[in-house]
Order: structure tokens, then C-alpha cells, then sequence
């Protein structure tokens, strides 16, 4: 089936009855080293007349920071973009399956995201909160309406990070205690309080992170308890019980681990540790930086698919598309503990940030996104789980919607992690024309969070050229 060039996904009903009809064949690809046929696509890139990739990378070693990392022996000068599709300098086209590392949802320059940031662009680009303008505040109405119950006070930031450090910053100024409990594996940024959240060694400098306390992870694939989330909660109480006075500020935690390889956490935890949090006076944050607006695809947050309700919600790269913006979601009474002091940020709710925030919402809405990443990630993980079967070195797959995650294994029974091999395949894949990201405490993992527009062309082509690239092995 050809797959449609329009900006609306393929119809859901349409999708749901390949599902159905999958079999066994579709998995196969032969053993030989034919590449698979990237789906069609109607469109031309602009000609690139920009500098080489040899020349950015000699510019990036003299002027930028060295802590600054790229993927691939060569890097891909990425020049273009297009729906869930990247153009090199050359015009070689890439299915890009990783989205800008689970930040464009829409699809690569979507005309209505494109059309926000230019028209707010030409009327007003910058001026501050100080003064009114409707842009902040229709975003912020429209944002409210996504998340349940008092949820409606919306504070806005620039990244994840800085969204992740003010809903601390909360928590501990409204319940007057400092200690955070987070979890062993989570990662919340890379500042001075978020780094105390973070725990995954890779991602932390030997710097004062005080009053932050990790708890087991509820990992369903490596922990010690499997999937018995209520096991891993009373290691919480544990934690309060015997590292804290018995009182929390809060707990923080991704309902999908996200750089930490797409781990969802064990089914009953989160409603048993947050009744464990809230009986020690803190409060519940949600860090939906990765798994929110509407990738998971059975709910618009991840959260939603734990039955709890957070007292705060964190948000970024998504709801912009692409454009520095992240948030803090609290209710009334939360809220006004930053009226304590004067709580300011010079470019929280930009009118051009929060303009372009407000088209993403819509599109997800007016194309059904959400629901498309439910179908094709339905879809695109049974795929995989067929991989599984073949391939001996996958040793297991996860997630949901768009938020997926394939662990590669050297020996199921240890789960030794398949460092060097990953490195292989991703080699392979972008060679023919898949770009995919990596992560995991042992960065075995590949990570799939595609645009939500991804089609079930666009993932029968991930996973054939995976399967090609895992033979080559």
C-alpha cells in the first residue's frame, strides 16, 4: 500500500485491519544483503548549498563545547526535514525514528507549526510576561484542558530540565521539607537539582546533589521483583522510614523511563508509592518530559495509563515540536507558593514558543495523533516482538505507541548487554536509511520514538532494515 503524502495520517480503521491481518510472513526478510525499499515518498528538498559535514565538524571540535558527543563513525549532516523524514547534504533521505530524541511529534516543519512561529514572528517576537498577550494565555487555557482533575495553573520554562527543577523547587517550598525521593535509573535533566534526581552515573558530575533519596527501580525486565510493582513500592516506604525525618517533599519519576531505555515501570507501583508519598506529606511529580502529549498512544500522558493523579506535571520537548519550550502543570493552592517571592523567567511563555505550542496541541487534536500512535505503535511493537523470536541477541522489547524500546542481549539467561553490537547495527541502519537513538544504563537499547505520524509503511521499513542489520552480525 502506498502510503499517503498528505499531512493526515492513514486512516485508523484502515491501519487497525493490517494490524489484524498480520502473519507470521510479514516479519520475513531475506538473509541476503538486499536493502529494504524505503516507503515512497512525494516530495524534493530544497538543494542544500550550505557547508560540507567535514567542514561543520572541524568548526564544532574549535568552537564548541568537547562534552558535545554525535552518533556515527560519521556524523550526518542533517539539512532538512520533512514529516517523519530527514534529508542529508546530499538529499539522501532518512526515516527518522528517533524524532529529535522524542521531541517532534507533529512531523518535521509542519505548515501549521511553521505558520504559528512566522506569523507571531512578524507581529511580536519577544516583549515579557510583564505585559499582556494573548499567546501565553491561550496556550496555557489549552493546556489546562489536556490534564485531569485541579490541574490548571501552568508555569512556562524553556527545556525539560528547567521544568523538572522549578517542580522541585515546589514541592519542597510548599511542603517545607527537602527531601526527594526519585528513582535508580531516572534521568531529569542535567542541572544542579535535576542531576540529584538523575541516577544513572553517565549523566552526573561530581558536584552537591543533597537531599535526594533512589529507590528500586520497578524495572519489569531487570529487576529483582519482575513486574510486581507493589514489591518495589515498599522499598519507598523503606526510604522514608529510614533516610528521611518521615516527612518527603515529594516523589519524581518518568512513567516511562525514557534515556533510561524505555522502562515502564512494574503495573501497581506508582498508586502505591504515591499513597506512601502523600501519608508522608509530599507531593507527586510527574516527569512527562518524554512520554507525554500524546506518544504513548492509549492516553495523552503516561501517567494516565497508572490510574494516578500527580500534583505536579512536567512537560517539554514535545509540546513545542521542535522550539525550546517546556512547563510546570500544578493546581491553584500548589501554585502559590511562588508568591512567597517574585518567582520571574525572561523567556518562559515567549509569544513565539507558546504560539507554536498552541498549533502543536491542535495538530495532535485535528490529525488524530494520538490515536495513530497507539495503532502504528501497536503495530510497530508486534513487529518487533516477531524480530525477537529471530533473533537471538534481542532480548526483550517494550514500551508503547511511539515510545518503544528493543534491548540487545550477547546471552538471554544473563541479559549481558550487547554494547558493541548495538553499535554495529545502528551503523547498518543508517547506512540504509534508518535513524534510530540508543540508550539504557549500559546504552544497549535502542530507542524508538518516532513523529506521531509515523505510518506502518514507515515501520515495516524500521524493522526490515533492523532485521537486516541484526544478520550481518
Amino acid at each position: 500500500m502506498r502510503r499517503t503524502t498528505s499531512w493526515q495520517p492513514r486512516h485508523v480503521g484502515a491501519c487497525r485491519r493490517w494490524l489484524a491481518q498480520r502473519v507470521d510472513t510479514c516479519l520475513a526478510v531475506d538473509d541476503s544483503n538486499t536493502t529494504p525499499n524505503m516507503p515512497p515518498f512525494d516530495y524534493t528538498p530544497p538543494a542544500y548549498t550550505g557547508p560540507s559535514a567535514d567542514e561543520i565538524l572541524k568548526k564544532r571540535k574549535e568552537f564548541l563545547s568537547p562534552s558535545i558527543f554525535h552518533l556515527y563513525k560519521k556524523p550526518v549532516n542533517i539539512v532538512h526535514g520533512k514529516k517523519q523524514y530527514l534529508f542529508d547534504e546530499d538529499g539522501n533521505r532518512y526515516v527518522d525514528a528517533f524524532g529529535g530524541i522524542a521531541t517532534v511529534c507533529c512531523g518535521h516543519c509542519h505548515p501549521d507549526v511553521v505558520k504559528a512561529v512566522t506569523d507571531q514572528t512578524r507581529s511580536l517576537q519577544h516583549s515579557t510576561v510583564l505585559y499582556l498577550n494573548h499567546a501565553i494565555a491561550d496556550f496555557a487555557e489549552a493546556l489546562a484542558s489536556k490534564l485531569p482533575g485541579d490541574l490548571k495553573v501552568v508555569f512556562f520554562t524553556n527545556s525539560g530540565t528547567e521544568a523538572n527543577e522549578l517542580a522541585m523547587m515546589m514541592a519542597r517550598l510548599y511542603t517545607g521539607c527537602h527531601d526527594i525521593i526519585s528513582l535508580r535509573n531516572a534521568y531529569h535533566g542535567n542541572a544542579s537539582g535535576t542531576m540529584g534526581a538523575t541516577a544513572q552515573c553517565n549523566w552526573k558530575f561530581n558536584v552537591v546533589q543533597s537531599g535526594v533519596h533512589h529507590a528500586l527501580n520497578p524495572d519489569p525486565y531487570r529487576g529483582i521483583f519482575g513486574a510486581d510493582g507493589e514489591k518495589y513500592a515498599e522499598d519507598v516506604k523503606d526510604l522514608i522510614q529510614s533516610g528521611t525525618s518521615g516527612h518527603v517533599a515529594g516523589f519524581i519519576s518518568e512513567a516511562i523511563q525514557g534515556v533510561g531505555g524505555i522502562i515502564e515501570l512494574a503495573p501497581g507501583y506508582l498508586p502505591a508509592v504515591y499513597d506512601s508519598i502523600r501519608q508522608a506529606g509530599g507531593l507527586c511529580i510527574a516527569d512527562e518530559v518524554q512520554s507525554g502529549y500524546a506518544r504513548t498512544g492509549s492516553h495523552f500522558w503516561g501517567f494516565e495509563s497508572h490510574d494516578v493523579v500527580p500534583d505536579i506535571v512536567t512537560m517539554a520537548k514535545g509540546i513545542g515540536n521542535g522550539v525550546p519550550l517546556g512547563a510546570v502543570v500544578t493546581t491553584p493552592k500548589i501554585a502559590q507558593v511562588l508568591t512567597r517571592r517574585s518567582y520571574f523567567n525572561t523567556f518562559g511563555g515567549n509569544p513565539v514558543c507558546t504560539a507554536a505550542g498552541l498549533a502543536v496541541l491542535r495538530v495532535i487534536e485535528r490529525e488524530n495523533l494520538q490515536e495513530n500512535a497507539h495503532v502504528v505503535g501497536s503495530y510497530l511493537k508486534d513487529r518487533l516482538n516477531s524480530l525477537k523470536v529471530k533473533h537471538e541477541i534481542i532480548g526483550d522489547v517494550r514500551g508503547r505507541g511511539l515510545m518503544l524500546g528493543v534491548e540487545l542481549v550477547t546471552d538471554r539467561r544473563l541479559k549481558t548487554p550487547a554494547k558493541n553490537e548495538i553499535l554495529q547495527v545502528m551503523e547498518h541502519m543508517k547506512d540504509m536509511g534508518v535513524l534510530v537513538g540508543k540508550g539504557g544504563f549500559h546504552g544497549n537499547v535502542f530507542r524508538i520514538t518516532p513523529p506521531l505520524c509515523f505510518s506502518r509503511d514507515d515501520a515495516d521499513f524500521v524493522v526490515d532494515v533492523m532485521d537486516v542489520s541484526l544478520t550481518k552480525l
